[in-house]
């Protein structure tokens, strides 16, 4: 019995330090030298499920995931757009099966996303909030 407790003890921490990473908080950004005005969760949705391909302002968007089956991507569509990684799958198989859109590019991790959207002012992608730096500037945060 008494090596049941560190057991326990030992789960219960793994437990609250995977709730606490699972809920990070994620911004969507832009590079710092886009002029994208701030974005609601329902402009951000459609850029990132093919619904929408330009800004308010009219100027071109491209949309920049992080990689399938990260915990940012899952976290990220989960709040923006309410779905899963299964919903999301359906999705953009009928996108696709229907020729009305492609899923965006995949980058490797949060850093790749930070230096490719402060590369490109065109390009919108999402990081936690932690890997902000002033290459890039946030138009939507996610709480």
């Amino acid at each position: 019995m008494a090596l049941r407790i560190p057991a326990l003890l030992a789960a219960a921490v793994l437990a609250f330090a995977a709730a606490a990473d699972a809920s990070a908080e994620l911004v969507v950004i832009v590079s710092a030298r886009s002029p994208a005005p701030q974005l609601s969760g329902d402009q951000v949705a459609a850029i990132f499920l093919g619904q929408a391909g330009r800004l308010p302002d009219g100027s071109e968007v491209v949309a920049l995931d992080q990689r399938i089956g990260s915990g940012e991507r899952n976290q990220f569509y989960q709040q923006v757009a309410g779905k899963t990684p299964a919903l999301l799958k359906a999705h953009w198989s009928k996108m696709l099966f229907t020729g009305r859109g492609q899923p965006p590019r995949e980058a490797l991790d949060a850093a790749s996303v930070r230096r490719m959207v402060a590369d490109n002012p065109s390009m919108i992608g999402y990081i936690d909030r932690s890997a902000l730096d002033g290459s890039v500037r946030p138009v939507l945060v996610l709480r």
